[in-house]
């Protein structure tokens, strides 16, 4: 659990940065000067981390077993700029420090026995 939500909120912060970079760097970069470059470059390069992005927001939802919508809200929030953060603060809260903690708490009891 501890990797999934890991490789999660990793992502969750790159295309996060990303899409702000594209929205508020590139676009007006690209209409005040014709200079397209962060929104080709940085804009694919955004779409690609999105892709594995949601890969791993999906992995985290399913091991999570979260409902329909937090995970549709989950796999969405990469596409409008600076909706990861929330999100990935709203999930830091509310899925992902209760079952971290559950799991501690499981895997600290010791098997009586022997």
């Amino acid at each position: 659990m501890h990797a999934a939500a890991l490789r999660y909120r990793v992502m969750a912060y790159i295309t996060g940065v990303l899409i702000i970079v594209v929205c508020f760097v590139g676009i007006p970069l690209q209409l005040a000067a014709h200079n397209t470059f962060i929104v080709n470059d940085i804009g694919t390069l955004h779409g690609f981390l999105y892709i594995v992005y949601i890969v791993f927001a999906y992995i985290l939802a399913q091991k999570l077993k979260m409902k329909l919508w937090p995970t549709v809200l989950l796999l969405l929030a990469g596409t409008i700029p600076v909706m990861t953060f929330f999100v990935e603060r709203w999930m830091q809260r509310t899925y992902i420090a209760p079952a971290l903690a559950a799991e501690s708490a499981t895997s600290t009891q010791q098997p009586v026995g022997r």
